[in-house]
Protein backbone atom coordinates (compact mmCIF):
# COMPACT_ATOMS: atom_id res chain seq x y z
CA UNK A 1 0.00 0.00 0.00
CA UNK A 2 1.24 3.46 -0.78
CA UNK A 3 2.48 5.50 2.19
CA UNK A 4 1.09 8.91 3.38
CA UNK A 5 -2.23 10.62 5.28
CA UNK A 6 -4.46 8.18 3.74
CA UNK A 7 -8.12 9.33 3.04
CA UNK A 8 -10.29 8.63 0.29
CA UNK A 9 -8.65 6.90 -3.03
CA UNK A 10 -12.03 7.00 -5.22
CA UNK A 11 -15.53 6.76 -4.91
CA UNK A 12 -18.30 5.65 -7.13
CA UNK A 13 -22.30 6.54 -6.87
CA UNK A 14 -25.62 5.83 -9.14
CA UNK A 15 -28.98 7.13 -7.77
CA UNK A 16 -29.23 4.57 -4.99
CA UNK A 17 -25.44 3.62 -3.70
CA UNK A 18 -22.47 5.40 -2.70
CA UNK A 19 -19.17 3.59 -2.55
CA UNK A 20 -15.71 4.35 -1.32
CA UNK A 21 -12.71 3.35 -1.42
CA UNK A 22 -10.15 4.67 1.23
CA UNK A 23 -6.52 3.45 2.27
CA UNK A 24 -5.41 4.35 6.10
CA UNK A 25 -1.39 3.58 6.74
CA UNK A 26 0.17 1.73 9.97
CA UNK A 27 -1.91 3.27 12.94
CA UNK A 28 -4.04 5.89 11.20
CA UNK A 29 -8.02 6.05 12.63
CA UNK A 30 -11.41 7.82 11.17
CA UNK A 31 -12.52 10.30 13.84
CA UNK A 32 -15.24 8.68 15.89
CA UNK A 33 -18.42 9.09 14.08
CA UNK A 34 -22.20 7.94 13.65
CA UNK A 35 -23.92 7.76 10.99
CA UNK A 36 -27.81 8.59 12.02
CA UNK A 37 -29.44 7.86 8.43
CA UNK A 38 -27.26 4.73 6.76
CA UNK A 39 -26.53 1.33 7.44
CA UNK A 40 -22.28 0.89 5.79
CA UNK A 41 -20.95 -2.32 4.56
CA UNK A 42 -17.40 -1.96 5.41
CA UNK A 43 -15.17 -4.47 3.55
CA UNK A 44 -11.47 -5.00 4.12
CA UNK A 45 -9.73 -5.16 0.47
CA UNK A 46 -6.13 -5.41 1.98
CA UNK A 47 -4.28 -5.36 4.82
CA UNK A 48 -6.03 -5.66 8.50
CA UNK A 49 -8.00 -2.90 10.30
CA UNK A 50 -9.52 -2.79 14.15
CA UNK A 51 -13.42 -2.03 13.97
CA UNK A 52 -13.89 0.09 17.17
CA UNK A 53 -17.80 -0.47 16.98
CA UNK A 54 -19.68 1.58 20.00
CA UNK A 55 -16.32 1.36 22.14
CA UNK A 56 -15.70 -2.67 21.77
CA UNK A 57 -13.00 -3.42 19.32
CA UNK A 58 -13.65 -6.16 16.48
CA UNK A 59 -10.44 -7.08 14.02
CA UNK A 60 -11.31 -7.57 10.61
CA UNK A 61 -8.62 -8.88 7.88
CA UNK A 62 -8.77 -8.77 4.25
CA UNK A 63 -11.88 -10.30 2.58
CA UNK A 64 -13.82 -9.64 5.67
CA UNK A 65 -17.18 -8.07 6.14
CA UNK A 66 -19.02 -5.96 8.30
CA UNK A 67 -22.74 -4.32 8.15
CA UNK A 68 -22.34 -1.00 10.33
CA UNK A 69 -26.57 -0.42 11.30
CA UNK A 70 -26.96 3.67 11.66
CA UNK A 71 -27.12 4.90 15.08
CA UNK A 72 -23.85 3.37 15.94
CA UNK A 73 -20.73 5.05 17.34
CA UNK A 74 -17.39 3.64 14.98
CA UNK A 75 -14.25 4.75 14.43
CA UNK A 76 -11.46 2.19 11.79
CA UNK A 77 -7.70 1.73 13.07
CA UNK A 78 -5.57 0.53 10.66
CA UNK A 79 -3.43 -2.64 11.64
CA UNK A 80 0.22 -2.76 11.22
CA UNK A 81 0.42 -2.68 7.12
CA UNK A 82 -2.49 -0.44 6.99
CA UNK A 83 -5.59 -0.84 5.47
CA UNK A 84 -7.43 -0.44 2.05
CA UNK A 85 -11.12 -0.94 2.81
CA UNK A 86 -14.44 -0.12 0.50
CA UNK A 87 -17.66 1.63 2.05
CA UNK A 88 -20.92 1.33 0.70
CA UNK A 89 -24.02 2.39 1.39
CA UNK A 90 -27.72 4.16 0.06
CA UNK A 91 -27.08 7.55 -1.09
CA UNK A 92 -27.86 10.69 0.89
CA UNK A 93 -30.76 13.16 -0.60
CA UNK A 94 -28.48 16.44 -1.91
CA UNK A 95 -28.93 19.55 -0.18
CA UNK A 96 -32.48 21.42 -1.05
CA UNK A 97 -32.76 25.22 -1.09
CA UNK A 98 -36.28 25.63 0.52
CA UNK A 99 -37.90 28.19 2.60
CA UNK A 100 -37.82 28.67 6.10
CA UNK A 101 -40.75 27.26 8.35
Amino acid sequence: MAGGRGGPLWGLESEELNATLLEWPPGAATPEHVNAERDVLVFVVEGSATLVLEGRERPLRAGEAVIVEKGRRRSVVAGPEGVRYLTCHRRRGGLQIGRSR
